[in-house]
């Protein structure tokens, strides 16, 4: 092979090789044009061209080559990159405590279309999964868009590598039901031959926020939040999630932040779980739950249209309270660079951020060299577009064998 030849293979090998990374860098946003791009990879211009046609060519990307200079900028202005609006989508599926919903997702995290969320949900895992399965398969059949894979997002621990939900009990489904493998035969049943993942609700609340919210540029994130019942945590470090060496890491319900509090259905008493929850809040608020909306609702509405009723204001500061010294003690073993808050806990923080900020501060060691920040989740439906980006994710890491 000529000199020549050999040259324009290996070029061709490097941008095939960085295919999935350059996907990644357009789809959480941060290589805005083909300079950036070409400085994110490490690559010649020439190379950079090449992944971003190869890209389009596959209709995962949109490549603007007349974006037109921004004013007062010399030289000519680099080609402009993002997602194709009609490219493929993943079906994403969440179940929880009040219900479920089915979701198209694009890339970057967008929401295409979504279907009615149920209000029930079944004891039978199976007929759960099969309904909101069938939910996503018609908003496919409705759009008529391509479909390269499906997630699900479950309110349990999900062990590795079986994809077992070892604590659904706010859904009253077994322990131990093989969520994974349903879902894939759901997924198989309604004629989609794509891979199919599952993976813990909080985790992929974190996972979406960290590409695409209020996570977004951190290396080491913490994520604790409570949205129907009970309270999950997730870790992402050096941009990748922590799960454990089975799927168990941050199971943050079962700090103790008030030992002579509430049983757990752990077996402990006091622990986050069933102290700084919808449930809790209402509890310490003196409302008896109603049925006509999520325990999540009716605490976010309290909060926001009573929060100078005493009584509201109270829980709130009660809740603070616990929440904080449980976040005080993960910020002292995991030493994040910020953490993020979802579901009531967003609201809790809203509400009165500096009490929340001084609890962790004053409990941490942390707190003594400055703090860490404290933000709310940004993102709507986090889970649900976390879910996509399990389904994603065989894409993002090589575009080619992927979709071919």
């Amino acid at each position: 092979m000529s000199g020549e030849g050999t040259t324009s293979r290996a070029r061709l090998d490097r941008g095939r090789g960085a295919l999935g990374p350059a996907l990644e860098l357009v789809h959480t946003g941060r290589a805005p044009t083909r300079a950036v791009l070409t400085a994110e990879l490490g690559v010649t211009r020439a190379t950079a061209g090449a992944v971003a046609a190869e890209l389009e060519a596959l209709g995962l990307i949109r490549v603007d080559a007349r974006p037109g200079a921004a004013a007062g900028s010399q030289g000519r202005p680099s080609h402009r990159l993002a997602l194709a609006e009609d490219g493929p989508v993943v079906l994403a599926a969440q179940v929880h405590a009040d219900g479920f919903r089915a979701a198209l997702v694009g890339l970057g995290g967008r929401i295409v279309a979504t279907a009615p969320g149920c209000e029930a949900v079944d004891a039978d895992p199976a007929k759960v999964l099969g309904s909101v399965v069938e939910a996503g398969a018609g908003l496919l059949r409705e759009t008529g868009r391509h479909c390269v894979g499906a997630g699900l997002a479950v309110p349990s621990a999900v062990a590795e590598p079986e994809g077992l939900a070892l604590n659904p009990l706010h859904l009253a489904w077994p322990a131990g039901a093989p969520v994974r493998r349903i879902f894939t035969e759901c997924v198989r049943a309604a004629g989609l031959t794509v891979p199919a993942f599952a993976g813990n609700d909080v985790n992929l609340a974190a996972l979406a926020e960290h590409r695409h919210g209020a996570g977004r540029g951190a290396r080491d994130l913490l994520c604790v939040a409570t949205g129907h019942r009970g309270v999950g945590g997730a870790l992402v470090l050096d941009g990748r999630l922590h799960t454990g060496s089975s799927g168990l890491a941050l199971e943050v319900g079962h700090l103790t932040v008030n030992p002579e509090g509430r049983p757990c259905h752990c077996g402990g008493r006091g622990c986050l779980d069933v102290e700084a929850d919808p449930f809790a809040f209402l509890a310490a608020a003196g409302r008896d739950p109603g049925p006509e909306v999520s325990l999540l609702q009716q605490s976010n509405d309290l909060i926001r249209d009573h929060y100078d009723d005493p009584s509201v204001r109270g829980a709130a500061e009660t809740l603070v309270d616990r929440l904080g010294l449980g976040l005080a003690g993960l910020v002292n073993i995991l030493n994040p660079d910020r953490i993020i808050l979802g579901g009531l806990h967003r609201a809790l923080l809203d509400a009165d951020p500096d009490r929340l900020r001084a609890v962790v501060a004053d409990r941490s060691l942390w707190g003594q060299s400055g703090g860490v920040p404290i933000l709310a989740c940004t993102l709507d439906h986090n889970s649900l577009v976390g879910a996509a980006e399990l389904a994603w994710q065989p894409v993002l890491d090589d575009p080619l064998a992927a979709l071919s």
